[in-house]
């Protein structure tokens, strides 16, 4: 029976077949069946469609020795993407989902702490301890105390950040990036005990919400909180009135608070993949603002004194949105906007053409070459931006 293991998970949002089936006569909610082939083994799996991919593979860790990161699942010859549901990557029931060994394979053991790795990082005040197949950190950390101002623990398996985490109170940045952290495994108040604390970066965990005392983190230059759950930010996170760069794309937002526009150090700002339908009018606070990615929501218009007020903004990215080009030179502020996009990214271009030509002074014929290739390559950029201008406005605003 060992190749025939079933995992029991289903209790997520359904009470049960019968009942799912009379509230939901079309079956957008109801459970699927679907058959995991690793190596030899076929593991049959019963689950909501609604189940994110990352979540299936978390499930799929105790019975096949695979880490999620080591997992790659293949159905109908696609790659399911760990941010997506298994009903947003078109999953039926009765599919069958091939399972390979994607990097490493096999997980490995801890990797030891040792007292030579303590020294060093008191004297060089980084703790750094990726991909180390921890699932809780090291007690030896807290021994670093005020001496640590860097920690790094990406990609392990982290379920816990204790309330230790307050003896490093010199800390300066936090990655916690790919761990296993849900919002009752972190110790919010030592967290934000941390006043020295510049870079907090909780991408890629399962946090469904922030807590309200972030807001007194007022050291905070950079916040990363993509590839979560969460489903609105905190009030306030405008007393950050420091912070520069905001990253909480791929999660489950609908309204930003108006409040962002207090934040007004603010230079890049990433909400792409999220449920907006609206931006707060308070953007236009922003003045430093260089950079905004709202990509993949269901935006119709942009805040009206988006390009008048932030007259540092040059990358706009608006891919798969309802916003059209005849909107956006309705704006006030428009032409102005497309001139700062247009030189950023006209001298990225003459950037990578001197790069490339290295014309010798007198070499006549070389000079010759390189004027060509300067005049083709601005004649072809010149015709792609039009055509993106065209139809692809999104294509053009984020070209880098």
């Amino acid at each position: 029976m060992k190749n025939r293991t079933i995992i029991k998970r289903q209790k997520l949002d359904n009470a049960g077949a019968t009942s799912g089936e009379a509230n939901d006569p079309k079956g957008q909610n109801r459970d699927i069946k679907i058959t995991v082939k690793f190596l030899a083994r076929s593991i049959p799996v019963t689950l909501s469609q609604d189940l994110m991919i990352r979540d299936l593979k978390s499930l799929l860790q105790p019975l096949t020795d695979l880490h999620p990161r080591s997992q790659k699942l293949i159905c109908k010859g696609r790659v399911l993407l760990d941010t997506m549901t298994l009903r947003a990557s078109e999953v039926p029931n009765g599919a069958k989902v091939l399972l390979i060994i994607a990097s490493q394979g096999l997980m490995k053991p801890q990797l030891p702490v040792t007292k030579t790795m303590l020294e060093h990082w008191k004297a060089s005040g980084v703790v750094a301890l990726s991909e180390g197949n921890y699932e809780t950190i090291p007690g030896m950390v807290w021994a670093c105390g005020p001496s640590a101002r860097v920690l790094v623990l990406m990609n392990n398996n982290i379920r816990e950040v204790p309330a230790q985490l307050g003896f490093l109170s010199s800390l300066q940045k936090l990655f916690l990036n790919a761990n296993a952290l849900f919002d009752e495994s972190i110790s919010w108040e030592a967290l934000v005990s941390l006043k020295n604390l510049k870079v907090l970066s909780l991408d890629q965990n399962y946090l469904t919400t922030l807590p309200s005392a972030l807001g007194t983190v007022t050291s905070l230059r950079e916040l990363h909180v993509a590839n979560n759950r969460l489903t609105s930010l905190p009030i306030e996170i405008g007393l950050l009135t420091q912070l520069q760069v905001l990253g909480v794309n791929n999660n489950r937002i609908s309204i930003i608070p108006a409040c962002v526009g207090n934040c007004n150090s603010l230079i890049e700002v990433n909400l792409s993949s999220n449920l907006l339908s609206e931006l707060p009018e308070t953007f236009g606070n922003l003045r430093d603002l260089k950079v905004l990615h709202i990509s993949n929501n269901g935006l119709k218009s942009l805040p009206s004194t988006l390009f008048k007020m932030c007259l540092q903004l040059s990358t706009l990215d608006l891919d798969n949105t309802e916003i059209t080009m005849d909107l956006l030179r309705q704006f006030e502020g428009w032409e102005s906007f497309d001139e700062r996009r247009r030189l950023k990214h006209s001298k990225q271009l003459d950037f990578r053409i001197l790069s490339s030509a290295k014309v010798d002074e007198g070499d006549e014929g070389d000079e010759v070459v390189a004027v060509l290739v300067t005049a083709i390559v601005a004649f072809c950029w010149d015709k792609y931006a039009a055509k993106a201008y065209i139809k692809y406005p999104a294509g053009w605003f984020s070209l880098s």
